[in-house]
């Protein structure tokens, strides 16, 4: 039986559970995040710069010189790098209007269940955003170490294009992006809009039906498509249109966490109570390297 707001345990642990619960109902792009906790606003991140560590090239002498060094030769001297950024805590709060005690009683639909599921999706959905727009290089033009995130637009007129359109060698190039910068792309996420899913699986099963029919009759059959050359395909209406997000989970970004999602009911004695739901936290791209936006998806 759902928990009412005139209850004792409601402002309790049963409701933190619950908001736990709601905010996980559906994946969440904080999902292929490394979670960081932070107890300070201001965050300041370290950047690696990636691949492997190697001799810098000078006149003459482009090989590396870690190799086949000389008997009896001093080694070349090498060392990492990295680069410092700082940012802020973002803040994601919302609440709901007061409601009256009256009508938590005798409404025939459950009002306080109802807003609370709401107004957590509506913090969670926030943060969903956030991460994307960090992840795909929207907001920060300029990510930690100087660079913005790469990008390749499709093949010739794009994925809905079944004539000229080539999704297999625009996702083969992400791969080849992730090796180039040593970074394993087995695994790697896909985020696309619903739109862009649709026409990826018909070019899979009406233009490459003939040459891959194992893999068009299964996609057929179950109808969805979950990976694709060992990339994970995660469709969500938060990715926008035209754009095909890529990257390394739990590599490229990290959630630095102040205050996870939480819940408070507001309590007027004998009037009404009002719920807020509250999320405080930053997305950091630690690895631009560790994403890749293939553009123009559509014509």
């Amino acid at each position: 039986m759902a928990d009412y707001s005139g209850q004792a345990d409601i402002r309790g642990i049963n409701i933190d559970r619950a908001v736990k619960a709601l905010a996980d109902e559906e994946l969440k792009m904080k999902d292929f995040c490394q979670v960081v906790p932070t107890n300070a606003r201001e965050i300041r991140y370290w950047t690696r710069t990636a691949g492997f560590l190697d001799s810098t090239d000078t006149t003459g002498i482009t090989a590396s010189q870690i190799y086949n060094v000389a008997e009896r030769a001093l080694p070349d001297v090498v060392e990492q790098s990295w680069t410092r950024s700082t940012t802020y805590v973002k803040h994601f709060k919302v609440e709901s209007p007061w409601i009256s005690i009256e009508d938590i009683k005798d409404t025939d639909v459950d009002i306080f269940t109802e807003n609370l599921r709401d107004l957590v999706k509506a913090v969670a959905n926030q943060v969903d955003k956030r991460i994307y727009n960090v992840i795909s290089d929207t907001v920060t033009s300029v990510p930690a170490d100087g660079t913005t995130v790469t990008s390749a637009a499709a093949t010739d007129d794009g994925w809905d294009d079944t004539a000229t359109g080539d999704p297999v060698t625009d996702l083969l190039a992400a791969k080849e992006h992730f090796r180039t910068y040593r970074f394993n792309p087995e695994g790697a996420v896909m985020v696309i809009h619903p739109t862009d899913y649709k026409n990826l699986i018909k070019f899979f099963i009406n233009v490459k039906g003939s040459s891959v029919p194992q893999f068009a009759s299964e996609t057929v059959k179950n109808g969805t498509m979950s990976t694709i050359l060992g990339i994970k395909v995660y469709v969500t209406t938060q990715a926008t249109t035209d754009y095909a997000v890529l990257f390394i989970p739990n590599v490229a970004c990290l959630w630095k966490e102040f205050t996870p999602i939480s819940s408070f009911v507001i309590d007027e004695p004998g009037i009404a109570k009002k719920i807020r739901v509250i999320e405080e936290g930053e997305a950091v791209l630690v690895q631009p390297y560790a994403a890749y936006v293939i553009t123009d998806t559509q014509v």
